[in-house]
């Protein structure tokens, strides 16, 4: 009856009179309506939290994400397929698999630069797409300058049909039904800070070094590709890190380099914003200075600690296992609502990694003792330098990266830990011989 009673209240709450929902995850960076054709609760208010000093309206407490969102879409035909079995409204992840509205039509590929070894796979992947599928590909401009391309003649027709692009120049995020990611690691991360809102469902083969996020193997790429055309294929959605740094105007030369200006720039109020979507980790470190890093860490607008020693990484369950984990982090499953903050190499014994709700915001500041600057960094990319008075506010992100799957989130992580990893790799301690055992029993006796 309980059941019973908890649908019927929701029918009533997604019922054609009600109103548009505004998104409070996103900080009003997006309206969902009510109208969705995917099956699921409604997305709980936020919560006001009493922040230390100020009144309520400086502080605005995020949304706690436990799972995929009813709303959420992965570009422009990509959803999850639909599926109400939860449990304590947290969605099981062998029950997460991707299904389409539309029939993907665009693709966007993505090849490791100055890899010689991948050139054959990348054009056998494209020809196969473009003459077999009939995909429009995307690509970008500096792959297609690659010298074994521009001298290969028999992939010139092919070279002709590609849609390019430029990063930090040239839009396509409303353009791309999916990823394909030909290389390591890196490519998956370089995919995510392509898109800084929602992400299209990324396929990533093995073509690399490390392949802790690439579970696809290449070798029989066309019976894979076209199971994920089809649709209903198994996903895991990790979760990013919505970063927004406020910087004090000094100098304009000076603050608007590094290229951030993709970013937007808001100059109201003397203060200069941008804002990033990560993937791996935040990572703020001492830089170049030989001083220890003196940052003050605020979460939900509480001071919680100060960070004294050479930095703090804090990461998304995807990144536990890169930088995180080599310093000191537990490895936590991509599925896991929650964020890490890792001292690196701290000035107390003490101070052990934490796990925190994923809904929460942090913020990182220079304390007024410090000695130095601190610099920052965003999935490695994007680096610059931190002064006092400027800040670093961190939060799960509503927009979640579609990683698709071999097999389920489950054993794909577990075989990425062994295989990639190495985790709890040992040899086996041998058994007693039989004899040993039963001489053993009769002295006893």
């Amino acid at each position: 009856m309980e059941v019973e009673q908890e649908k019927m209240n929701l029918s009533k709450e997604l019922s054609p009179d009600s109103a548009s929902y505004r998104c409070s995850a996103c900080h009003g960076d997006e309206t969902w309506s009510y109208h969705h054709p995917i099956w699921g609760r409604a997305k709980s208010q936020s919560l006001s939290a009493s922040p230390a000093l100020g009144s309520t309206k400086e502080f605005r407490r995020t949304r706690s994400l436990h799972g995929p969102c009813p709303v959420t879409t992965f570009g422009p035909k990509a959803c999850v397929l639909q599926n109400p079995q939860t449990i304590m409204h947290i969605q099981d992840p062998a029950s997460q698999r991707l299904t389409w509205n539309k029939s993907p039509k665009s693709v966007l590929v993505i090849k490791k630069i100055r890899d010689v070894s991948l050139l054959q796979p990348f054009k056998e992947l494209c020809m196969y797409l473009m003459e077999e599928n009939n995909m429009i590909v995307y690509v970008e401009k500096k792959v297609l300058e690659d010298p074994a391309i521009v001298s290969d003649e028999n992939f010139g027709p092919v070279k002709k049909k590609f849609c390019t692009f430029r990063e930090d120049y040239d839009d396509i995020s409303n353009q791309i039904d999916f990823i394909i990611c030909l290389g390591g690691d890196g490519t998956l991360l370089y995919a995510s800070s392509l898109f800084q809102g929602s992400v299209p469902p990324v396929m990533a083969f093995h073509l690399g070094s490390l392949g802790f996020l690439t579970p696809f193997n290449f070798e029989n790429f066309q019976t894979q590709v076209k199971q994920v055309i089809e649709g209903n294929v198994a996903v895991i959605l990790r979760s990013r890190l919505k970063v927004r740094v406020v910087k004090e105007l000094r100098d304009k030369k000076t603050d608007v380099h590094n290229g951030l200006g993709e970013n937007g720039l808001d100059t109201e109020g003397g203060k200069q914003a941008m804002q990033y979507q990560v993937l791996n980790e935040v990572v703020i470190d001492r830089g170049p200075s030989s001083y220890l890093s003196n940052m003050d860490v605020y979460l939900d607008g509480h001071l919680i600690t100060t960070v004294q020693g050479d930095g703090v990484i804090v990461s998304t369950p995807t990144g536990s296992t890169a930088y995180a984990g080599t310093a000191g982090a537990s490895m936590v499953h991509p599925n896991v609502p929650a964020i890490m903050v890792t001292p690196i190499c701290p000035h107390s014994l003490s101070f052990r990694p934490i796990v925190v709700p994923a809904g929460v915001e942090l913020k990182v500041m220079l304390s007024p003792e410090a000695r130095n600057t601190a610099w920052v960094s965003f999935d490695r990319r994007k680096r610059q330098e931190i002064r006092l008075g400027d800040s670093i506010s961190i939060t799960t992100s509503c927009y979640p990266l579609p990683s698709l799957c071999v097999q389920d989130p489950k054993r794909d992580w577990f075989k990425s830990l062994a295989q990639c990893l190495h985790w709890n790799v040992r040899k086996k301690q041998a058994h007693f011989p039989e004899d040993e055992d039963e001489d053993e029993d009769e002295e006893d006796s």
